[in-house]
């Protein structure tokens, strides 16, 4: 688990990708101090497993799936990536849950400048951008966003001059894939109000306002 604070940028030294074995290797400084073998750490997003590390890197394996679900394929040597290691009990929350766990890749359509702001404008599959709610939160690449405007199967966020220098966003241009993972809040509670089971919401009836009176909640 995460909080989409990103902790450092991290440098790709290596990728291997062959279909047999997937691997890349990030430099970095402050997160490779405190990994460990097993440990999780979000990258660009993506909560990778450590399988190998030293005193300025870590190795992680990639599985084929998470090819298919994020921009990771896109990546080249020397490349940039944001990293965050796993969320420790005592810290703070200073963004919001983010499990690592990219629902999908979305399209970077503008960018615009507003006085000491950036706007960046993305367009996302519509499956997850239901759940692009305005004012709500969003990781992209891994970094903890508010949404500022939502517009059909598009949404924009507003980028602080700290988060263009601290994290991978301020580099990005039109075209760019991005790594888009949405609040688990909503996901969880269309699941308790919409089940997929048809059968199950049938018997149950769903979760509606005669529903919650008759439990004494309204």
């Amino acid at each position: 688990m995460f909080t989409g604070i990103v902790r450092e940028m991290g440098v790709v030294k290596s990728i291997e990708l062959s279909g047999v074995l997937n691997r890349i290797r990030i430099e970095c400084s402050e997160v490779a101090r405190e990994v460990k073998m097993g440990d999780s750490v979000s990258v660009n997003g993506i909560c990778l497993t450590v399988s190998a590390y030293g005193n300025s890197w870590f190795e992680a394996d990639v599985m084929p799936e998470t090819l298919r679900k994020t921009n990771l394929s896109d990546l080249n040597v020397g490349g940039r990536v944001n990293l965050e290691p796993a969320l420790r009990l005592e810290d703070r929350l200073g963004g919001h849950i983010v499990s690592g766990h990219i629902d999908g890749i979305g399209v970077i359509k503008q960018i615009k400048n507003e006085k000491n702001a950036v706007w960046i404008i993305i367009e996302a599959p519509q499956e997850i951008a239901r759940y692009i709610v305005m004012k709500g939160s969003v990781a992209v690449d891994g970094t903890s966003l508010t949404v500022a405007y939502v517009e059909g199967s598009s949404f924009g966020v507003s980028l602080i001059p700290a988060t263009r220098s601290f994290t991978t966003l301020g580099t990005k241009k039109v075209g760019d894939k991005v790594n888009v993972e949405c609040d688990i809040i909503g996901k969880y509670i269309e699941k308790l109000i919409k089940p997929d089971n048809q059968d199950a919401e049938q018997k149950t009836g769903g979760i509606d306002m005669a529903f919650l009176e008759q439990k004494g909640f309204i």
